[in-house]
């Protein structure tokens, strides 16, 4: 790399066009040792001896100086490179000029802005009456009969206040409540041998004969508390499995009924508890191994909002249906699965000798969890996030010590759902039973949300709520601007009232007053004007401020520093 002279006081700087050089041999020619030399420097070569000429010429300086040409940008590079980088072209971006009417209308806006802050800071907010009113107005009871109301003004707002913040909560964090759901199951049969619809001896044509079947119902129903037991124990439609040929239309195929009337469309009907039900046969009563099932499970959609308006019809229904064939008496297991929002979860065991509780939420596993360990008092002094375990501890944690933040983590790995709901039934196609059909009735404990809730929805999302806070607000100003008023009449009251007792002594006091006052707004008085030049420091005796500790401390300071 060369070297070149500057134009101004002759410091070296570098070339940007500077080609670097290889060492030649000794006896190389010397176009070949400098590729791309400057053509002055080879008119300025008048050297015989190559190989010394090439030894001098590194060291010295033999070329003109010239200008420094700006670097250019290689043909190459004209696509945009990748990564981060500007997102706008450079140079400057001129902004849209602003037509009169959008100045206008800005100018406006901040004029608006500006004596609404005005009225802000100048509005009063103070309604407390100023004491000593009582000697200045007519009725003196009025007075105490406005400080009444504005305690009892206080307590109304203060329990408003703490009762709507218990309603947000338990919107928020909604109760459960315990009902029991009845189901009954029952069936039907068709095309039995004793109900002589089947072939006899004496005839050879058997065409016409239907295969005997059976169709079994599955229908639920919320009970509710204040209904009389013996309405809860008996259901008119489950009568109707005792009949047959009235039921022949309805046996076609798999079906699921959806039953609304008036007065129970807005009851929670039997697809809102579950997601799945499935039905288990006796395999051992199946001819040539043959296998049957029945299975439904709920829409997608209808397991985020299970109790949501507009649901289809197979998640919105009080009972179900399903037809077979077959001509002899079998055992079956209807497993329903339920649906709970939050879901509910079985505990290990381990889990569940710490918490005391066999099922339950996930957020009630970690607060009994967390509640375990404040009351053992197993949380380490030095390190609060950690715990010590102790033997019911290590079981669940499986370690010495646990980590507070991974409680979640240390209950999920103990959670297994829970078993579906089993309801044994045995399908009876025999003429005994069918003679007076009773159905299988059974009683499931399931979870609701609080009816109140509702309610109380809507006392939190009430409109008429919002207008009256704004009435309330308008009446709070009204009456802060009134005490304003009050105050200020009540200042008068004062100042004429204190003139007209003592007016030499008034004006003295208040002449001294607009003094000190003045000396604050023009900064002479240290303190707020109390520089020691005051009445109360005029005065001598024992009874002045002289006397105080504080003076006498004040001027030992003072003769301290001056030492």
């Amino acid at each position: 790399m060369h070297m070149y002279a500057s134009e101004h006081g002759g410091a070296p700087y570098k070339s940007q066009h500077v080609t670097q050089l290889s060492m030649p041999p000794r006896d190389a020619p010397r176009h070949a040792a400098l590729r791309r030399e400057p053509l002055h420097a080879r008119a300025n070569d008048h050297s015989t001896d190559k190989s010394s000429h090439w030894e001098t010429s590194t060291m010295q300086q033999q070329y003109r100086t010239f200008a420094q040409q700006a670097p250019q940008r290689s043909p190459h590079a004209t696509a945009r490179r990748g990564g981060i980088g500007p997102m706008m072209s450079a140079g400057p971006h001129p902004a849209v000029p602003l037509t009169q009417a959008q100045m206008a209308q800005q100018q406006l806006a901040q004029v608006q802005a500006a004596e609404l802050a005005k009225r802000r800071s100048r509005k009063p907010t103070d309604k407390n009456i100023p004491d000593g009113i009582e000697d200045s107005v007519v009725n003196p009871e009025s007075a105490q009969r406005y400080r009444d109301l504005k305690d009892v003004e206080r307590l109304i707002d203060a329990t408003i206040t703490r009762k709507r913040l218990d309603v947000l909560d338990n919107t928020q964090h909604p109760t459960k409540l315990t009902k029991t759901l009845r189901i009954w199951i029952s069936n039907a049969v068709q095309d039995q041998v004793w109900q002589g619809n089947g072939p006899t001896s004496d005839s050879f044509d058997f065409s016409g004969a239907a295969e005997a079947s059976y169709r079994v119902k599955i229908e639920g129903c919320l009970l509710d508390d204040e209904a009389p037991e013996e309405e809860k124990s008996t259901k008119p439609t489950a009568a109707d499995a005792a009949t047959t040929e009235d039921n022949d239309d309805k046996m076609d195929e798999d079906t699921a009924t959806n039953e609304k009337s008036n007065a129970t469309s807005r009851k929670l009907k039997l697809s809102h508890f579950f997601k799945a039900m499935t039905v288990d046969f006796d395999r051992s009563r199946f001819r040539n191994g043959a296998e049957q099932s029945v299975e439904w499970k709920k829409p997608d959609a209808a397991l985020r909002q299970p109790n949501g308006p507009n649901l289809p019809a197979s998640a919105d229904f009080d009972e179900i249906a399903f037809k077979r064939n077959g001509d002899e008496n079998i055992n079956i297991t209807i497993n329903l699965f339920r649906q709970e929002i939050p879901e509910r979860y079985q505990f290990n065991p381990e889990l569940a000798d710490v918490i005391d509780m066999k099922e339950g939420t996930q957020q009630e596993a970690v607060m009994g969890f967390w509640e375990y360990i404040r009351q053992r008092g197993l949380q380490e002094d030095e390190e609060k996030r950690n715990f010590r375990c102790d033997e019911l501890l290590k079981k669940v944690v499986r370690g010495d010590v646990g980590f507070i933040p991974m409680l979640n983590e240390y209950v999920a790995q103990n959670l297994r759902p829970l078993p579906p709901v089993a309801l044994p039934y045995t399908i009876r196609v025999d003429e005994e039973f069918h003679k007076n059909p009773q159905p299988t009735i059974y009683d499931v404990q399931v979870t609701i949300d609080d009816p109140l809730r509702a309610s109380l929805q809507g006392l939190i999302n009430n409109p008429q709520y919002l207008a009256m806070l704004k009435d309330i607000s308008g009446l709070d100003e009204q009456l802060a601007r009134l005490v304003q008023a009050v105050s200020a009449s009540k200042a008068k009251h004062t100042f004429m009232k204190s003139l007209g007792e003592d007016p030499a002594t008034f004006v003295k006091n208040w002449l001294s007053s607009q003094k000190r006052d003045l000396e604050v707004i023009m900064g002479e008085g240290s303190n707020g004007g109390d520089n020691g030049y005051g009445d109360e420091w005029r005065r001598g005796g024992s009874s002045s401020v002289w006397a105080t500790q504080t003076a006498r401390e004040s001027v030992n300071v003072l003769l301290s520093r001056q030492r």
